[in-house]
């Protein structure tokens, strides 16, 4: 009985008061909100050497300034940058990032954004892969778009 009495108190303790989903939260919520157009970039299959600065865009959707204060890489070979001036409710705003394309193979990092926003840290990812100079795939693809064309 004492059991029953326990799984049933946390049956009822665990059901939500009045039913709000994390987007009503975030509606009602008086500090800024981002919304990210993608928090993915997938760079595909690139040459080793070529153009690494890729760009988030989000907007903030909540009801005070954005205030980002720190970005981070996961590592020496992802460099982000961050807005130095806050972001206002209904701005659009971006984080770049810059991978260095001279390292050969798949890749796979995070950027870290540290804010005021509603989720204070949000993470994104980059991934792809950097072909070697002459690589039979690079050359294959540079050979479908010179055909093509």
């Amino acid at each position: 009985m004492k059991k029953l009495l326990i799984l049933l108190f946390i049956g009822v303790m665990s059901i939500p008061v009045n039913g709000q989903t994390e987007e009503d939260v975030k509606k009602d919520f008086t500090g800024p909100v981002f919304e990210f157009e993608t928090k993915v970039i997938d760079y595909g299959e690139i040459a080793a050497n070529s153009d690494g600065n890729r760009v988030f865009k989000f907007k903030n959707i909540g009801k005070s300034p954005l205030i980002i204060s720190k970005v981070k890489g996961s590592c020496g070979c992802t460099v982000p940058t961050k807005p130095e001036e806050p972001i206002m409710p209904g701005e659009t705003g971006e984080i770049g990032v810059k991978y260095a394309t001279n390292r050969i193979g798949p890749f796979s990092k995070t950027i870290t954004i540290s804010s005021n926003a509603y989720e204070p840290q949000v993470v994104l990812k980059i991934k792809g892969r950097v072909l070697e100079q002459g690589s039979g795939d690079l050359q294959k693809k540079k050979a479908i778009v010179s055909e093509s064309n």
